[in-house]
């Protein structure tokens, strides 16, 4: 997963200055930061609060079982709600505009099982660089020989069926990334081409974090809920698989879909369009007009505008995708969107179906 990929130049390669420029007049002009406000502010306490109330409940709460994976059931959501609204922001260094806020925000997403540093270099520096591009984005490996994403992978029988057990399949996300993706990552060495080995501390970390979790949700509710152990296992599976549905399905709602670009680079290791124009063919919004969504979703249908600024906080971007929409048509260049949030499903679907069919002889022949 080599990461010496070289983005080309052309004429619109001023399209990212000309939306910065726009952009940072909206900003100036309006007096506005482009960090967290108040309903963001307001919205990551209550998220916050949530996510001790649930938790205090399920493990210390005595009530029908049934109660309890319900609680689970929230609980998990809750987490992935905590993820996607406050610890992608905090990453990103786009909650704050103190490091130390935004590194106290960004530790939370080692509480709820992730770890920050491999997220760090596959998500901040791989992905939001080398977008997907075949082999070489690390958040293109959804499910390999499970699901099949590209015209480059091996075809089985199975994937005709894939547009239809996927969306279930995305529910074993968190179990998969917690339990076994960030080790995987973190002591992939395909991954440190351009980065030193970790520091001797980001082990402890890894491994102190991860006893941590496995000790808040996993240790501490066996010892003390009022039920077999079985039954608790089957309480704390509930979580995961309400907290890996919606993490998994809409994180692919932003790439995998029809309307978006999955190129391959050159033999040289390059791609032809500069950066900026390679994110606007590879990356999709949903819903962009639905208040709700984005504020439940902490911005992930604003992909496009969270690939183009990152550092600027999510609630900004509804604001701000009326520019880059403008820019792009100025500069002809896609703005890849679904209008709503189940046209953005639809579009996955039939992605994954288009992906699933079997290969023609002459297609396989190419690759």
């Amino acid at each position: 997963m080599s990461r010496k990929i070289k983005f080309g130049g052309s004429d619109q390669s001023q399209f990212l200055q000309t939306v910065r420029d726009k952009t940072n007049f909206y900003f100036e002009k309006n007096n506005l930061s482009k960090k967290a406000n108040w309903k963001m502010v307001l919205k990551s306490i209550i998220l916050i609060g949530l996510l001790i109330s649930l938790y205090g409940l399920l493990v210390f709460g005595h009530f029908h079982i049934f109660i309890h994976f319900l609680l689970a059931a929230g609980l998990g959501i809750t987490m992935t709600l905590i993820g996607f609204n406050i610890c992608h922001d905090a990453l990103h260094g786009s909650f704050s505009n103190k490091k130390w806020l935004n590194s106290s925000l960004g530790w939370l997403f080692n509480l709820i099982g992730a770890n920050e540093y491999v997220w760090k270099i596959t998500h901040n520096q791989i992905h939001h660089t080398l977008t997907n591009i075949v082999d070489h984005d690390a958040d293109l490996e959804v499910a390999p020989g499970i699901i099949r994403i590209n015209a480059t992978e091996e075809w089985k029988p199975i994937h005709r069926f894939q547009q239809f057990y996927s969306f279930m399949l995305y529910s074993l996300s968190s179990l998969s990334w917690f339990f076994k993706k960030d080790y995987m990552k973190f002591f992939d060495k395909t991954l440190r081409e351009k980065r030193k080995n970790p520091p001797r501390s980001e082990y402890f970390k890894l491994f102190g974090y991860k006893a941590l979790y496995y000790t808040i949700f996993l240790i501490i509710p066996l010892i003390v809920m009022p039920f077999a152990w079985y039954n608790i296992l089957a309480i704390l599976l509930v979580m995961h698989l309400a907290e890996g549905m919606v993490m998994g399905n809409i994180f692919q709602l932003a790439h995998l879909v029809e309307e978006t670009d999955m190129p391959e680079t050159h033999s040289n290791k390059s791609i032809s369009d500069p950066w900026a124009v390679h994110q606007m063919k590879t990356t999709a919004n949903f819903a962009r007009k639905n208040s709700f969504i984005t504020s439940l979703f902490g911005g992930l249908n604003y992909q496009i505008e969270h690939h183009l600024f990152p550092n600027i906080c999510h609630v900004h971007y509804p604001v701000i995708s009326d520019i880059v929409k403008d820019t792009a048509q100025e500069f002809g260049l896609p703005y890849h969107e679904n209008t709503t949030f189940f046209g953005a499903v639809r579009s996955h679907y039939n992605f994954l179906k288009k992906m699933g069919k079997r290969p023609q002889l002459k297609e396989v022949l190419a690759s």
